[in-house]
């Protein structure tokens, strides 16, 4: 089969770039051929004989919002010369204006824009305006381009759930969870003295952009409060948050713990007990997965996209991301039982286990080879005997 990935970038260290990029590892494995419409893929992939690169370069364009627009019409002309050369075209979201077989979806921009934590909520200046405007223009790009698709693979069941209520038919809707590195993350134990954390005490996590409220920690601070036997690391570039701020004057500043952004995750989620991420809308993050995966106890929320992973006996999904009463009486019950943790943390890994970055690439590349046989029977149908027009002698009637 010759596949075709459109995407900006194929990579580890990227969320969406890294499952095209285990996408395309799983497809050269079972020697199929790829061409890969991007701006970055990793130096492995470039050395393939099995790649076709058609690099497609937008970095000189001044904002996130020009440089996906140029990128949607460059590939585009390319697949408008080249479609015949491939079988099957997969991409994500609407990064291209061409027509594909597969568009898989790691965010639905219309339900973004319906967020009460939308940017544009929080902020009345020209950056809040600008962002109104992108999430508007990429939501009507979006549904043109699932329109487009013969099948939509959602990241999560809530991306699925919100893909349906802007129109895609149930039946085009396939649900691929995101993998995840089973060896990177995984459980075992760190110094906590090596990575400034306090020993001796019960420790839960918090990771994301601690700049906007959408990730809500102001909720874990305050739930915090209510549970003094509770210390809280956090991982997030604290410029320009609120939230170091806010913990001061909670009183917490004993006990929370500000770690900046970090690379070093996989060692912090095995010298933590917990993690905990009631964020307000996500559409579906690696992160939870990811502690999932070191066996820790996970609480969430529904609005967090990937919490139908988190069972009753890994974790919590709490119905409101803002209800602080709640939050605070799930962290007690851990905190206070300490052989409850370590049962729910064996559990988590075996969740994680299901969910393999391998078991994800396979998923997508069974997927592409059902979609190439149908077509290919459909083709020899058009073809047959029974279905050929009928060229009758000269003069017949």
């Amino acid at each position: 089969m010759k596949l075709c990935i459109v995407t900006h970038m194929v990579k580890k260290g990227d969320g969406q770039g890294r499952v095209n990029y285990e996408v395309a590892k799983e497809a050269i494995r079972q020697g199929h051929h790829l061409t890969l419409l991007a701006s970055e893929i990793a130096p492995e992939l470039q050395q393939s004989s099995q790649v076709n690169w058609i690099s497609i370069p937008v970095n000189g364009f001044p904002t996130e919002f020009f440089r996906n627009f140029i990128f949607s019409q460059k590939s585009a002309d390319w697949l408008r010369k080249h479609r015949s050369q491939v079988d099957l075209v997969k991409v994500n979201g609407a990064i291209t204006s061409a027509a594909s077989d597969v568009n898989a979806v790691h965010f639905v921009h219309s339900s973004w824009l319906r967020s009460p934590v939308h940017i544009s909520r929080l902020r009345k200046d020209l950056y809040g305006l600008y962002q109104k405007l992108y999430t508007a223009f990429n939501a009507r790009w979006e549904k043109q381009a699932f329109q487009k698709a013969k099948i939509v693979v959602s990241v999560s069941e809530k991306v699925a759930q919100e893909l349906e209520s802007i129109g895609v038919p149930r039946s085009r809707i396939r649900v691929i969870v995101n993998g995840v590195d089973l060896e990177e993350f995984s459980p075992g134990t760190v110094s906590r003295q090596t990575l400034g954390l306090p020993e001796n005490v019960t420790l839960a996590l918090f990771a994301g952009d601690i700049r906007t409220p959408r990730k809500n920690l102001d909720t874990v601070l305050r739930a915090l409060v209510k549970v003094p036997n509770l210390h809280l690391a956090v991982v997030g570039s604290p410029e320009g948050s609120p939230f170091p701020q806010m913990a001061e004057s909670l009183g917490l500043n004993e006990r929370v713990h500000f770690l900046g952004y970090r690379r070093d995750i996989p060692q912090i989620m095995r010298a933590v007990d917990l993690f905990v991420f009631p964020s307000r809308y996500e559409a579906c993050t690696l992160v939870l997965l990811e502690a999932l995966a070191c066996g820790l106890p996970v609480i969430t929320a529904t609005a967090t996209g990937g919490a139908e992973l988190v069972t009753p006996e890994c974790g919590v999904v709490l119905s409101d991301s803002d209800d602080v009463e709640a939050l605070a009486e799930v962290l007690l019950s851990l905190v206070n039982d300490r052989n409850k943790m370590q049962q729910m943390g064996q559990a988590a890994r075996t969740v994680a286990e299901q969910h393999s970055w391998a078991t994800m690439a396979k998923t997508y590349v069974d997927l592409f080879e059902e979609l190439s046989k149908n077509e290919e029977h459909r083709s020899h149908t058009d073809l047959s005997p029974s279905s050929r027009p009928i060229t009758l002698p000269s003069g017949a009637t």
